[in-house]
């Protein structure tokens, strides 16, 4: 089996970056290679499939809110071929398929908490964004965002005033988690 440096491990160089709202697909970076990897062999556990097929299945897991792009998936889908964790089903047909291997389960199954909670996560992002779009949310999101940046905007800042605003923000965001 060709050896790869640890293709699911936690540091993997992809940054994720935040944020999301309206109605509008996320552009952004929503998974690290690691986990698009991870979630194309839970994928490929249930059965066989195309490059497109993966596609669409995390898609319709996150409800329509991120697809991954296809220069994110085929090149994942060689790797993942090379480290001998999926095999082309037919090399001759038009369109490769895909299935799990024996090292491709093993690897699954040693992730299999991140995979829960990769899941977990892309279900619930429709939720977020939906919620995100509620328009009184919207404004006191934009409100906030507003006020904390033309208080900080301030050259003559004391240090009290900082610490304030710092327990402020501190204080919204324990009142939001209990709430």
């Amino acid at each position: 089996m060709k050896q790869h440096p640890t293709p699911f491990s936690a540091d993997d160089p992809s940054a994720r970056t935040g944020g999301c709202g309206g109605r509008r697909k996320r552009r952004e970076k929503m998974l690290e290679a690691s986990e698009i990897r991870l979630l194309m062999l839970h994928f490929l556990s249930q059965h066989a499939a195309h490059g497109y097929e993966l596609i669409k299945s995390v898609e319709e897991l996150s409800k329509g809110e991120y697809t991954p792009s296809p220069g994110i998936i085929y090149p994942n889908l060689t790797l993942l071929e090379e480290m001998e964790a999926i095999e082309v089903l037919d090399a001759q047909a038009a369109r490769k398929a895909y299935r799990l291997t024996a090292a491709g389960k093993a690897l699954l199954a040693d992730n299999r908490e991140t995979v829960s909670r990769l899941i977990t996560r892309l279900s619930t992002l429709a939720i977020l964004v939906n919620n995100r779009s509620i328009p009184a949310v919207e404004q006191a999101i934009y409100g906030l965002k507003v006020a904390l940046n033309q208080r900080l905007a301030q050259e003559d800042i004391s240090d009290a005033a900082l610490q304030t605003l710092i327990a402020a923000l501190h204080d919204a965001a324990k009142k939001i988690t209990h709430s």
